[in-house]
């Protein structure tokens, strides 16, 4: 007699009458760098003392804008009309004209300049001074590019392929980078511009903050393990939208928001691992706002539970 022996093994990722919990994880590094959480502290320790203008954004961020708001800091885009004495710079920088341009007109200038972009504008400085034409990698109307650029009398800014190309030829090549663009991206543009002047002097000195290359290179790694990943800044900050870019090599679903109420429960799955991670500017709380919503998702969702199933027939 011939037994049938039919096996069923049954592997099920979690059972139908229990709630899936997707796996919720943080970036090694994300979040306010030092540089913005100084200029933040300055402002409000300022504007304790006396009447504070800050000249622009302090950081592209609404949510920080709106907290210094709360607490009766102005904001003006030109010294022309700031009304209060002290006017401070931002954490992007400032040219010399536009600081002299403040002075010029009585007011007290406080700088709240992020030391690396004061570092930035030190090696932009010392090259064009040994005589190299200075080339800034980095987005043209960018307020640190401008920053860089309007006490220049030559210059040329790139950000793609198409504006190498259009590069007319120099002696010397002087380049440097706005601090929060991706490192792959800088050095790829910088050997475009070796290849296409092969008889040119070109001196680059790496200007790209040390918090930029550490989240660029985490987001690289959560990217790579997550099914959906979250980036959390300000609708107008540069570094936020390059860990989009990046996050999207490496992940079909990349959502960028800037306060958990951006959030969607339809992006997700029940049995999704998420990523977060977030730009220079964004603070503590927002994040951990986010993370908390993601949370209550992931213990609500009422969508089909993912389930595999493997049937094994033995015969003997």
């Amino acid at each position: 007699m011939i037994k049938r022996h039919i096996i069923f093994i049954y592997f099920v990722i979690q059972s139908e009458c229990e709630n899936t919990v997707m796996k919720i994880i943080r970036a090694e590094h994300l979040g306010m760098c030092f540089g913005v959480k100084d200029a933040i502290a300055l402002a409000v320790e300022t504007a304790k003392r006396e009447p504070l203008t800050i000249l622009g954004d302090l950081v592209h961020n609404e949510t920080v804008l709106a907290e210094l708001r709360a607490q009766g800091i102005r904001f003006e885009q030109n010294p022309t009309t700031v009304e209060t004495q002290m006017v401070m710079i931002t954490a992007h920088g400032a040219s010399e004209l536009v600081m002299n341009e403040a002075r010029e007109r009585g007011l007290n200038v406080l700088e709240a300049t992020c030391p690396l972009v004061h570092a930035a504008h030190r090696s932009l400085k010392r090259l064009v001074a040994e005589g190299f034409h200075p080339v800034i990698i980095g987005k043209r109307n960018h307020v640190e590019v401008r920053g860089m650029t309007e006490d220049l009398d030559e210059f040329d800014v790139v950000l793609d392929e198409a504006d190498v190309a259009n590069l007319r030829e120099r002696k010397q090549f002087g380049i440097i980078s706005q601090t929060t663009q991706p490192i792959e991206k800088v050095r790829r543009l910088v050997e475009l511009i070796r290849r296409r002047f092969p008889n040119s002097e070109v001196r680059f000195i790496d200007t790209v903050c040390q918090p930029t290359k550490q989240r660029q290179s985490a987001a690289v790694e959560l990217a790579q393990k997550c099914d959906a990943v979250i980036v959390i800044g300000g609708a107008h900050s540069n570094n936020t939208h390059e860990l989009v870019k990046t996050c999207s090599q490496f992940c079909m679903h990349v959502h960028h928001v800037q306060t958990a109420d951006d959030l969607r429960e339809e992006w997700f799955h029940a049995d999704d691992t998420v990523g977060i991670t977030a730009g220079t500017s964004t603070p503590d709380a927002v994040i951990e706002a986010v993370e908390q919503k993601l949370s209550v998702f992931s213990i609500r969702t009422d969508k089909p539970i993912n389930t595999k199933e493997e049937i094994l027939c033995k015969h003997g």
